[in-house]
């Protein structure tokens, strides 16, 4: 069995898509998951499986929620190496790191995608463009930001699901062998 954490897009935000966290456990495991948890209320599910294509996870988990909620979620399968990796390539100074978050792209980008989509920049935001994460600062914290993920979305042509950096922790201290 390995573990996985799979980040769910959208889930009881402003009162939509609602997934209590124990209904999503019963479902997972009675899917055939094992050791399933869930971290705070936003989608965030630590998880073991034999099956080692993280595709099929994905799918089967939005297919699963679709059946039993009744509506389309997205899902970001990652291992905890893949997100340890994305964690400690951050290139912000540990001050900034800390206040910053990570919007986790499904696919990775092309490369002249990435360089035209960072010439768009705005006052007191930061980010860079690694791999398939977006490294993202705003010194008045995300909720005052210009940009949002749904820029990134509709620029790469992907889904991307974001987590802050205490969320990031938590989620590499509970995938931990």
């Amino acid at each position: 069995m390995k573990t996985y954490i799979a980040l769910l897009k959208g889930i009881n935000v402003g009162g939509h898509k609602k997934v209590p966290m124990i209904d999503l456990r019963n479902l997972l495991e009675k899917e055939g998951f094992q050791n399933v948890q869930t971290y705070i209320q936003s989608g965030n599910v630590i998880l073991q499986t034999s099956e080692s294509n993280k595709l099929e996870i994905e799918e089967y988990i939005s297919k699963a929620i679709q059946s039993h909620f009744g509506f389309e979620v997205s899902v970001l399968v990652k291992t905890r190496t893949e997100l340890l990796n994305i964690f400690e390539k951050s290139p912000f100074n540990e001050e900034k790191k800390k206040a910053s978050y990570f919007m986790m792209l499904h696919d990775e980008p092309k490369a002249e995608v990435v360089r035209e989509a960072s010439q768009k920049v705005y006052e007191g935001e930061e980010y860079h463009i690694i791999n398939d994460c977006i490294y993202y600062f705003h010194d008045k914290g995300l909720g005052k930001a210009k940009f949002n993920v749904n820029f990134f979305e509709r620029k790469f042509q992907t889904f991307a699901t974001a987590r802050n950096y205490n969320t990031m922790l938590k989620l590499l201290s509970l995938s931990e062998d």
